[in-house]
């Protein structure tokens, strides 16, 4: 009998040890940011009420979590005295290459798509795709990245679903995107992909009842984040689809990486109007004056962060069209140089400076106007 509880106890010992082992842990941990900027900022006119000045224009507290097959993240963002949502998603892991997020957050749509606001090499986004990609959108997307391949799927509603209620905005509006994106090199020091973005979306919301879910306002704002002016933007009324594609392209061996992408968005019209048709292009050039090789980002199909002690020189080209003399709209032309160092002392800090000349043309009510910025930023994460 003795011999027989002894097995019983050491079987159930047995069993509880395999189930303690194969039970998974709730990870969670905390996040946040914080951006000090410091900007002179020299007009060549005054139309567009652009002043130098400091600011802190991003401040984030969040949590992350981890479970089994699923994460999730929730992110908070306080700046200049205004608290908003950023990031409040959702996801399961299908298997190694596949998963399905849900939430509020930012769709794959080009190569922009692989890097938060906050880490772009050249401190601030480029205005192209400011305009023509989506700000985080209420959605769900698929992705598959393996060795060679990354592709997404996903299908959103409109921005404004996560400011109004559907009594104020009436019927929301639905798009679909997607990025297929092909790496046949893709590791440290050598790296290649070529890829392509689509989309469709539907007329937005608008708060003038004439002009509710009839119209698509498409804007970006100078390069810089401590005064938060439009330098363009075009109203385009009547509007009833946006069709628009991004093909990409990047290219980088061992210190030296050079990035470029267009974007072509239609929009169509009702009441035989004529179509509006807006492009813009950016080409960037990386070198690591100090430091390892570039490194590539897998799962988000871009550049990895360099690695901690590593200088950067990044110089961009960007232009942009929001002016279609067909479509008698007058969003202004923009051509924009820039040129940024970074350093990345440790994991959690990175200091960037950066100098810029912007001009913009043909802007409807608004005259011509250059700029040009010197701004520099110490950025902290964890």
């Amino acid at each position: 009998m003795r011999r027989i509880m002894t097995s019983f106890i050491a079987a159930l010992a047995t069993t509880v040890t395999v189930y303690a082992q194969e039970e998974p842990k709730l990870v969670v941990k905390p996040s946040g940011r914080i951006l000090f900027d410091a900007a002179y900022i020299n007009p060549q006119h005054q139309e567009d009420e652009l002043n130098s000045g400091v600011g802190i224009p991003d401040m984030r507290v969040g949590v992350g979590f981890t479970y089994d097959k699923w994460k999730g993240k929730i992110d908070m963002g306080y700046a200049y005295g205004k608290v908003n949502m950023k990031d409040v998603w959702l996801q399961y892991e299908l298997n190694k290459t596949n998963f399905v997020r849900g939430g509020y957050f930012i769709h794959q749509y080009g190569f922009q798509s692989s890097t938060s606001s906050s880490f772009k090499e050249t401190m601030e986004e480029p205005q192209s795709n400011a305009v023509f990609n989506n700000d985080r959108m209420i959605g769900l997307m698929y992705e598959h990245s393996s060795d060679k391949v990354l592709a997404t799927a996903s299908v959103v509603v409109e921005s404004d679903a996560m400011k109004q209620t559907t009594d104020v905005t009436g019927n929301e509006a639905l798009g679909a995107m997607t990025r297929l994106l092909y790496r046949p090199f893709a590791e440290r020091g050598k790296m290649l992909q070529v890829g392509i973005s689509g989309g469709i979306e539907g007329a937005r919301y608008n708060s003038k009842d004439e002009l509710n879910h009839k119209q698509f306002t498409l804007s970006t704002r100078w390069p810089t984040r401590v005064a938060k002016i439009n330098s363009q933007q075009a109203v385009v009324t009547d509007a009833k689809t946006m069709y628009k594609f991004s093909p990409e392209a990047m290219f980088s061996k061992g210190r030296f990486a050079v990035v470029g992408q267009y974007f072509y968005n239609n929009i169509t019209r009702n009441n035989n109007l004529e179509s509006f048709t807006g492009s813009g292009a950016y080409v960037t050039l990386r070198t690591l004056v100090k430091g390892n090789n570039y490194s590539p980002n897998m799962v988000d199909g871009g550049i990895a962060t360099p690695d901690p002690g590593n200088m950067e020189l990044c110089l961009q080209y960007n232009y942009t069209s929001l002016s279609d003399h067909t479509a008698n709209v007058y969003g202004g032309y923009l051509n924009d140089w820039a040129l940024c160092y970074n350093y990345y002392p440790n994991k959690y800090m990175i200091w960037r400076v950066r100098a810029s000349w912007t001009k913009v043309t043909n802007r409807s009510d608004f005259a011509d106007n250059e700029v040009s910025i010197i701004e520099t930023r110490l950025q902290v994460k964890f």
